[in-house]
């Protein structure tokens, strides 16, 4: 890919950055589609990113910015105007300039993780889900999975995380049934890691394996490694699975049409990617 004047960026900001994989995605089909942009891992610690954010929107050739740990739920206060699944979520990881100049803040997370576990057959209507960890990705799960299941338990080392998630979500959706505080899994027909255990080799398990029945539909939110300990744990057990690089996939598509660069399927991104280091 020739970058050059006329290049379109993308800033893709958060920290670390090892474990970024989506410029192996989109950089091999901008180049493969003919489009002239680019995605450039960005390494901010959470005390620079608030006037890092303001500062990199003042370039001229910025389309937007991916939004990743642990940078989420406080870009809510930095932007201009939160979209509503950012609102419900609680956090974004989508930024671009609004035709004012404003910014504007989305959340994908949750979009692509429901389409992939929808079209690997998952009937959600009716379900109950188990999500462990109410950040910023499974805050924005959580918010996309309500209008389609009938009950949602949320569990997070903080309380009040899970708390606040679930009183927007009551707000949103009066008939959902909400509870925090647990994550057994026993009896829910989706559970889903949305902590960032797993990334490391020796990480506990953010669940307990035992308790899950073959039946059930396990989710991952980790990238570093496509069969993480737990999803093969889930496997041996006989779940079907998704792998967390399933979820960026599947809400790609919805990336560039937010940034204006049209639309794309899973399938051709997985036919151009290179996820290797």
């Amino acid at each position: 890919m020739m970058i050059n004047g006329h290049t379109g960026l993308i800033a893709h900001i958060g920290y670390p950055t090892h474990a970024f994989k989506a410029p192996m995605i989109y950089n091999p089909w901008f180049e493969k589609s003919g489009i002239n942009a680019v995605v450039v891992p960005m390494a901010c610690e959470a005390k620079d990113y608030p006037d890092f954010l303001r500062s990199i929107f003042r370039l001229g050739n910025i389309r937007g910015a991916l939004i990743t740990m642990p940078h989420k739920v406080s870009t809510i206060a930095l932007v201009d105007e939160v979209l509503s699944t950012a609102a419900i979520a609680g956090a974004c990881n989508a930024v671009r300039l609004g035709p004012d100049g404003q910014l504007q803040g989305d959340m994908f997370d949750g979009e692509g993780f429901v389409r992939g576990v929808v079209r690997k057959g998952l009937a959600l209507e009716s379900a109950s889900a188990l999500v462990v960890g109410c950040g910023g990705v499974g805050s924005a799960i959580a918010a996309s999975l309500a209008p389609q299941v009938a009950s949602l338990s949320l569990f997070d080392v903080d309380e009040a995380s899970a708390q606040a998630l679930a009183g927007r979500l009551r707000n949103h959706y009066p008939a959902l049934q909400v509870s925090t505080g647990s994550r057994d899994p026993a009896g829910c027909d989706l559970v889903v890691n949305a902590t960032p255990l797993g990334m490391n080799e020796g990480d506990a398990m953010p669940m307990d394996i035992s308790r899950i029945a073959s039946s059930t539909f396990v989710g991952e939110v980790v990238m570093k490694s496509e069969m993480t300990a737990f999803l093969r744990a889930a496997r041996a057990r006989g779940c079907e699975v998704q792998v967390g690089s399933d979820m960026l996939f599947e809400q790609i598509p919805a990336y560039l049409e937010f940034f204006g660069f049209g639309t794309a399927t899973p399938e051709a991104l997985r036919a151009v990617a290179r996820l290797t280091y």
